[in-house]
C-alpha cells in the first residue's frame, strides 16, 4: 500500500491516485492537517513487536505500517482542526502541536521506506548556500551569490557586475493589511550602480540575497524523479512585455509558452548526480539557459510543484511518479509505462 501525506488543498495527488487504482494499488492518503478529527491512529511498540495502526473513520479505510510499501511525502500540513476545541486558545495551540509532534515522530520512524519526498532530507537540501555549493562541486555553472545583512560584501559583488538579481530567501509575500493587499516578492533586476548608492541602513534590516544577474535565452524547470528528467522549457523571454522576463512566475499571464524539450546527457546527467548526493528520489530545478548555450543552475526544489506543467503542456508527470511509487509493490497491474 502507499501512504500519501498530503493535504485537502493539494491537487498534485489526484491523478497520481487514479494510476495506483488503475494498476490494482491499494493508497491511503493522509490530509494531515485533519489527523485529529478525521483518523484513529495508534502506535505501539510491546514483546510482540512494533507497529502503527490508522483509519480513516470518514470511509473506513484502515493502513498498518507493515502493509506500506512506500511513502509519498508530498505535502503534510500541520493539524489545525480540533475534535472538541476548548474556548482555551492556548490549549488549542497545545492541542495541535501534540499532534504535529506525533505526525513528526511517525514520518521520522518511516525514514528506511522507500519515498518521494523526505522530511529528513528536504529540509536541509532547501538551503541555497548548500544547493549552489554541491551544484559547483558537481561542474555546473551557477551565479556569484552573496548573503549578508550588511552593504560592504554586496557593493563588492556590484562593483564586479553591471547588473545584478535581488531576490527574496522562500518566496514569500508580505501582506499589507491597511491596505489589504498582498505583494509577492518576485526576483528583481536592478542596476548595481542604484544598489552601490543605497545608505547602510537599506541592507541591515534583513538577510539580503543578491546575485549577478545572468541574461537568458529561455529558462527551464526541470523534473526529476529518481532517473526519470523531464525538462519544460520556459520561453519567458519572448512574452510582448516585461512581466515575467525577471522571474517567470509573473509570466502566466503574458502569453509565457511553455514546451517539454530533450536535456543535453550532461545536464540530465547533473540533476541525477545531485539528487544523489542530496539522498533525495525527487527535485524541481531551474535554470538557465544563456544566449551563447551555457546551462547555469539557479536552484533545486526538493518538494517543488510540478503539476502546472502537466496542466499546461500535456505531458504526464503524474504517471512517472506513480510508476515509482510502485516500485516495491508487488502485483500491479495494467499499463505502468
Amino acid at each position: 500500500m502507499i501512504l500519501i501525506f498530503s493535504n485537502k488543498e493539494d491537487i498534485h495527488p489526484n491523478n497520481v491516485i487514479g494510476y495506483l487504482r488503475q494498476w490494482g494499488v491499494e493508497v491511503f492518503r493522509l490530509n494531515t492537517e485533519c489527523l485529529l478529527t478525521d483518523y484513529r491512529f495508534c502506535w505501539w511498540l510491546d514483546s510482540d513487536g512494533i507497529d502503527f495502526e490508522i483509519e480513516n473513520v470518514k470511509n473506513g479505510l484502515k493502513l498498518t505500517g507493515s502493509q506500506v510499501t512506500a511513502v509519498w511525502d508530498r505535502r503534510a500540513s500541520a493539524p489545525s482542526e480540533l475534535p472538541m476545541p476548548s474556548s482555551n486558545d492556548s490549549v488549542n495551540d497545545f492541542m495541535r502541536r501534540e499532534g504535529y509532534v506525533f505526525l513528526s515522530y511517525l514520518r521520522h520512524w518511516m525514514k528506511d521506506i522507500y519515498s518521494i519526498g523526505d522530511i529528513e532530507e528536504d529540509w536541509p537540501a532547501e538551503s541555497k548556500m548548500l544547493q549552489l555549493t554541491v551544484a559547483r562541486e558537481l561542474g555546473m555553472a551557477v551565479p556569484d551569490t552573496c548573503f549578508a545583512n550588511y552593504r560592504e560584501p554586496i557593493v563588492r559583488l556590484a562593483e564586479r557586475y553591471e547588473t545584478l538579481s535581488l531576490k527574496s530567501f522562500d518566496g514569500s509575500s508580505v501582506l499589507d493589511g491597511e491596505n489589504d493587499r498582498e505583494y509577492v516578492l518576485y526576483a528583481q533586476r536592478a542596476k548595481s550602480a542604484d544598489v552601490v548608492a543605497q545608505p547602510e541602513e537599506a541592507f541591515c534590516q534583513t538577510a539580503n540575497f543578491v546575485q549577478n544577474y545572468i541574461e537568458k535565452a529561455y529558462e527551464l524547470r526541470v523534473t526529476v524523479v529518481c532517473d526519470d528528467v523531464v525538462a519544460c522549457k520556459i520561453d519567458s523571454q519572448a512574452m510582448a512585455d516585461d512581466e515575467g522576463k525577471t522571474d517567470w512566475r509573473q509570466g502566466y499571464e503574458h502569453g509565457m509558452r511553455l514546451e517539454i524539450v530533450e536535456l543535453p546527457d550532461k545536464i540530465a546527467d547533473f540533476c541525477r548526480r545531485y539528487l544523489r548526493r542530496m539522498k533525495l528520489n525527487f527535485g524541481c530545478f531551474d535554470f538557465i539557459v544563456t544566449p551563447n548555450g551555457r546551462y547555469v543552475f539557479l536552484e533545486c526544489n526538493p518538494n517543488g510543484q510540478w503539476l502546472w506543467i502537466e496542466l499546461l503542456t500535456g505531458y504526464d508527470l503524474s504517471k512517472i511518479v506513480a510508476r515509482h511509487l510502485c516500485r516495491y509493490e508487488e502485483g500491479a497491474q495494467g499499463d505502468m509505462m
